[in-house]
């Protein structure tokens, strides 16, 4: 069994890391494709090397541009690859361009597609990301569902129960290991001068956010509410792309702390120690949820309903007033809801399959 792990973006190198691993560990024949959807291949370099993880076999370099320029130059240079390595298996995972151009490749050469956290749905055809999951999971040979919502969405648009395995989040086995790193070489709050629990995080960078005055603006008027009225630091790691944004639409930061992105294990650090956590990240929803952090979700629907569930999360959309009632009541209430992502050995699942199937 030879198998294609194709990625692109950083949440999707976290998120591949225990998969890496577990190949790594069962000495399994397999490469890493990246495609460098965001920025470049050198940039996220440093994501291997703090993850202790072996550099990719290839990178396409692609970087940005259109939607669909990037998509069909990510198709020509996978299809190049995968003609010359003829895995049995490629992986994709979640919901990007890389994961769309990486499934069409493979299923055109009639090569078997896993998606990793199938099944998700945000019901809004207005985010690319909508678009890329649903064709990803209806090309799909091995649909690996993180959660019984998502397995029950995959069968109820009429995909193959046979296709559908319910197995966890890797976020679960990510957060697991990659903290364990994180504590061991992140000194962030320090740096930072922050106290454990006495501190908010926000992270905003959706296309749908930053690029509409009135809902970006609506989010920092929000932050900046929330700042002023539990008088705490609220940092702001912001994105390259969103600052752009932000300057371009004259928008206000006052009495928010605007930092240069973090490394993955500074802001895992800083997250798991902050007493809430405001973003329009899907990621971010997961992974406050696995470290007991509740989160504000600055936008108005969510692929990850099982947050809202649990409790860990709330749905403010972009409106000033409801971003600080929902911080309110997140910080009011008690910790200690159940993980619904799974118990941390999804990786080992999802190979464990296919070293059935390709026996």
């Amino acid at each position: 069994m030879k198998i294609a792990l194709i990625l692109g973006t950083r949440p999707e190198i976290i998120k591949f890391s225990p998969i890496i691993r577990e190949c790594e560990r069962l000495g399994l024949d397999y490469f890493v494709l990246h495609t460098g959807q965001h920025y470049s291949y050198n940039m996220d370099r440093i994501f291997f090397e703090q993850l202790m993880l072996p550099n990719p076999k290839y990178n396409l370099d692609v970087g940005s541009g259109t939607h669909g320029k990037q998509t069909g130059q990510m198709l020509i240079g996978i299809e190049k690859l995968l003609l010359e390595e003829m895995p049995n298996v490629v992986l994709v995972e979640g919901d990007t361009n890389t994961v769309l151009a990486g499934a069409l490749a493979a299923v055109k050469l009639g090569i078997k597609v896993g998606h990793v956290e199938a099944g998700l749905r945000s019901y809004d055809r207005n985010m690319p990301e909508e678009v890329n999951r649903v064709l990803a999971d209806h090309c799909s040979d091995f649909l690996f569902a993180p959660t019984e919502k998502s397995e029950n969405i995959l069968l109820s648009e009429g995909i193959s129960k046979e296709k559908v395995f319910m197995v966890g989040n890797t976020v679960v086995d990510a957060v697991d290991q990659n903290l364990k790193i994180a504590k061991q070489n992140s000194h962030v709050l320090k740096q930072l001068d922050l106290t454990k629990s006495e501190y908010f995080v926000a992270t905003v960078h959706r296309q749908e956010n930053v690029d509409d005055k009135r809902r970006f603006g609506g989010i920092i008027e929000g932050l900046k509410k929330v700042q002023g009225y539990f008088c705490l630091p609220l940092i702001y790691p912001i994105h390259p792309r969103a600052q752009k944004q932000l300057k371009g639409l004259a928008l206000d930061t006052e009495n928010l702390r605007l930092i240069e992105p973090l490394d993955y294990l500074g802001f895992l650090q800083l997250e798991a120690n902050a007493m809430l956590v405001l973003s329009d990240s899907g990621g971010v929803q997961e992974e406050t949820c696995i470290l007991g952090v509740p989160c504000v979700t600055l936008r108005d629907n969510t692929e990850r309903p099982e947050t809202l569930d649990v409790g860990s999360n709330i749905l403010a959309g972009t409106d000033s007033e409801r971003i600080l009632a929902a911080a309110k009541v997140s910080t009011s209430k008690k910790t200690g809801w159940v993980n619904p992502f799974g118990d941390g050995k999804t990786a080992q699942k999802i190979i464990n399959i296919l070293k059935k199937e390709f026996a």
